[in-house]
């Protein structure tokens, strides 16, 4: 009876090791890893602490749902409650924030060359002397489906791959963040690129009316709030009128436009004028359009496009970016960058209409993968055996549009959102920056965009739109990478 109880005796103590070294094995899994770090920042020395982990977010009855991956910086010797905390993320759907941070918010950056072709393999970490720290704390976040964020229930993911599930979890990550490390008196930034500004804008008003976050300010980069401006269709004309200003722009940097301007300097000007005028009402007269006008009308495109009236008239007056990216270099048998209009490459399937590579995405994706894991590892000491998904494609085949849709019918639009969040906190600023050879968001749409929000007069002044002579990620040209770290700082400094 003695031996028996010595037996259950031991087997209860070692029941409880195992019990407390499970827990203590997730609570080291779950706890965030702090590293301290030193930059320069101008001439002076930057100090500040890197934090890289995961929140577990649980739904109403405590049950968990989702883990999400992110790495956060804050800068040593100052208040933490009156600095100003940015919240930054990618788009995709399916991107991790990876872009932003090491291309051209964080402390550290992926080099590349100065005019932003990218070096050859291996990737190597610099120093970021453009990084936002400088003047705003930074917290990259991981959306479920990216980096190291995963679904709680790992047969369901794609619960998450939906834009009002995303934004919840975005949005429900933001309020427990800034609980646990006690910044609910810091000002609150959003920063998304691409489909992260329409993440961005839609978590405007659920962090408002959930969580009673009101942001400071909310910066755009390279943004989509509309696709009807981007989205090209039967009925749709205006997105080919938005895209034209692009074309134009990647014509006259590969010297193929033969359009005549009477100054240089009015040509940008002229031929938005030509998008949203003569062109816009030729296409929206359809079947109606007269020979002669659609004959002047493919003249006059061509020469602006950099592209045969042939192909025009063989297009119906209306040329969809994949198109144009592989038609406007075909005699040199090169595509052009839907990312960035000025790279190429060669044209392997000179028979297809569309462009499949993109040299402006697909030559930069390697660089920064293998970047981001080696420095989680050597510089943040992140352990996690988990692949880091940079970029999933599976998430963006598997997104659902529709809930971003009121009445479940029509194109994905925010711009009522922002609208409304304008004013409903006049205080709160907008910094828009687009690049003037982006195809996938044309800057023309953004303009148009602007346009139109219904606002009332007054609060024209609190939008900021840059347009640079760069592409969708603008950041990664080092002279354009300085002029967006200097608009951003007197954009946070004017608060």
């Amino acid at each position: 009876m003695k031996k028996l109880s010595l037996v259950g005796a031991a087997l209860a103590c070692w029941c409880l090791w195992a019990a407390c070294s499970a827990s203590a094995s997730d609570n080291k899994t779950e706890a965030p890893v702090t590293t301290s770090h030193t930059m320069l920042s101008g001439v002076l020395p930057l100090f500040y602490k890197a934090t890289a982990g995961h929140l577990i977010l649980k739904n109403d009855t405590g049950a968990e749902t989702a883990r999400i991956f992110y790495i956060a910086y804050e800068k040593r010797g100052e208040a933490a409650g009156k600095r100003p905390i940015t919240f930054a993320f990618n788009g995709g759907p399916g991107s991790s924030s990876v872009w932003l941070h090491l291309g051209a918010l964080g402390p550290r950056r992926v080099a590349f060359n100065d005019d932003g072709t990218p070096p050859a393999p291996p990737a190597r970490l610099i120093s970021n002397d453009c990084s936002w720290l400088s003047f705003t704390d930074l917290v990259f976040i991981d959306p479920v489906g990216t980096g190291y964020s995963r679904s709680a229930d790992d047969k369901n993911d794609k619960q998450f791959y939906d834009m009002k599930a995303d934004i919840e979890s975005v949005g429900d990550f933001i309020r427990l963040y800034l609980t646990r490390v006690q910044r609910w008196s810091s000002p609150v930034y959003l920063c998304g690129e691409s489909y992260g500004t329409t993440r961005a804008v839609g978590l405007l008003g659920y962090l408002h009316d959930k969580h009673g976050i009101d942001t400071s300010g909310i910066v755009l980069l390279s943004p989509v709030l509309d696709f009807s401006t981007i989205a090209f269709g039967q009925t749709n004309d205006m997105a080919a009128a938005l895209a034209l200003p692009t074309y134009a722009a990647a014509a006259r940097y590969h010297k193929k436009s033969t359009a005549a301007f009477s100054q240089q300097t009015e040509v940008r000007a002229a031929v938005e004028q030509f998008s949203i005028g003569p062109y816009l009402s030729a296409l929206a007269q359809g079947n109606a359009l007269s020979p002669g006008q659609r004959d002047d009308t493919a003249t006059r495109l061509a020469e602006v496009a950099g592209v045969s009236k042939e192909y025009t008239l063989k297009s119906n007056l209306r040329i969809e970016p994949a198109r144009f990216r592989k038609e406007l270099l075909r005699d040199s048998a090169r595509i052009i960058g839907r990312m960035d209009a000025r790279l190429t490459m060669p044209d392997t399937d000179g028979t297809g209409d569309g462009a499949a590579a993109d040299p402006s995405l697909d030559r930069y994706s390697g660089l920064f993968a293998s970047a981001v894991n080696d420095y989680l590892r050597r510089e943040l000491n992140v352990r996690d055996d988990l692949p880091y998904w940079f970029l999933s494609g599976d998430v963006g085949r598997s997104w659902n549009w529709r809930t971003g849709i009121q009445g479940r019918q029509g194109y994905v639009d925010v711009t009522q959102q922002l609208t409304d969040a304008l004013h409903l906190n006049p205080s709160l600023r907008v910094f828009i920056a687009t690049g003037l050879y982006d195809l996938a968001t044309p800057y023309f749409a953004a303009v148009y965009t602007v346009n139109h929000l219904a606002l009332d007069q007054s609060l024209g002044k609190n939008i900021i739109l840059r347009t640079y002579p760069a592409g969708h990620m603008m950041y990664t040209e080092r002279a354009t990478l300085q002029q967006l770290n200097r608009d951003a700082a007197a954009f946070y400094r004017n608060r």
